[in-house]
């Protein structure tokens, strides 16, 4: 099991698979490497991919000061250290809703070493209906089976995510939870809530400002991947960030919300041609 220990000496856990040019995956606020499974088992023939867990989510170790910790540069300076351990100077990032904020900031912090990023499902001007949603189910206690955890999904998300099977949703279970002989439970450190909560009860307006963020990705090749029910990335949002761009574009997924869960045919379609044109060196 790969273990990377970051400055502060908290212990991080990736995986490193196939070979070719890097693609870094880097998932959303309590998710982990298991959101990019389908993706690794497209892209490993001809990429090497590494998929981190960000502290306190996955195999990685959790907080010892969770408000500190559990912070965009902090886990911005994890992805960057995981490249310069591994001697990469070169990658291409997929990000999922924090993930890609975290791709800004890395393209931001060293200019040249992203050579293309595809964010699925956030952008500079992230919607509060989205992220008070967000910030009224984490945490919440797990089912008392992944079946159940399936169907409290699938009915929590019907009108974003229409007609997914509920197989689907049994895999997605599966991707969120850890198996604890047969029980599902946390996959991430439950201080993350105390700490999102924290964050968006401080938050006034209809919308947070993270154009910062994104500034970095002006000049790197950028596939915007957006959930056409999405109440975190808008389409005028979306449509904004590659205007003018030929080096830019936008795939909506439809009967998606927040986040597409990148299987879908419209993304295998757009993602993996698009890291095939930009990602190499």
């Amino acid at each position: 099991m790969p273990r990377l220990e970051a400055s502060d000496g908290r212990k991080l856990f990736y995986l490193d698979e196939g070979q070719g040019p890097v693609v870094l995956c880097l998932a959303g606020l309590t998710r982990n490497r298991r959101d990019f499974d389908a993706v690794a088992a497209r892209l490993t023939d001809r990429f090497r991919v590494l998929r981190l867990d960000s502290r306190g989510r996955g195999g990685s170790e959790r907080a010892l000061d969770p408000a500190a910790e559990y912070d965009l540069m902090v886990e911005t300076g994890d992805a960057l250290h995981l490249l310069d351990t591994l001697g990469i100077a070169r990658a291409a990032v997929i990000g999922t809703s924090r993930g890609g904020l975290l791709a800004g900031l890395m393209a931001s912090l060293r200019p040249g070493l992203l050579g293309a990023v595809a964010v699925n499902d956030i952008g500079p001007r992230v919607e509060m209906a989205g992220l008070r949603r967000i910030a009224g189910y984490v945490g919440g206690g797990p089912a008392a089976t992944f079946q159940t955890a399936a169907e409290g999904f699938r009915s929590a998300n019907e009108d974003r995510f229409p007609g997914i099977p509920l197989s689907r949703w049994l895999t997605h279970a599966h991707a969120t939870y850890d198996d604890d002989g047969g029980r599902p439970v946390f996959a991430y450190d439950p201080a993350l809530a105390e700490v999102t909560r924290a964050g968006v009860e401080g938050q006034a307006g209809d919308h947070i400002d993270a154009s910062a963020a994104f500034a970095g990705l002006a000049a790197t090749p950028l596939l915007v991947i957006r959930g056409a029910r999405s109440d975190i990335l808008s389409a005028d949002t979306a449509q904004a960030m590659v205007a003018g761009r030929d080096d830019a574009a936008v795939v909506e997924v439809a009967d998606r919300g927040h986040a597409p869960f990148l299987d879908e045919p419209e993304v295998v379609a757009a993602l993996d041609p698009f890291l095939d044109r930009y990602a190499a060196p």
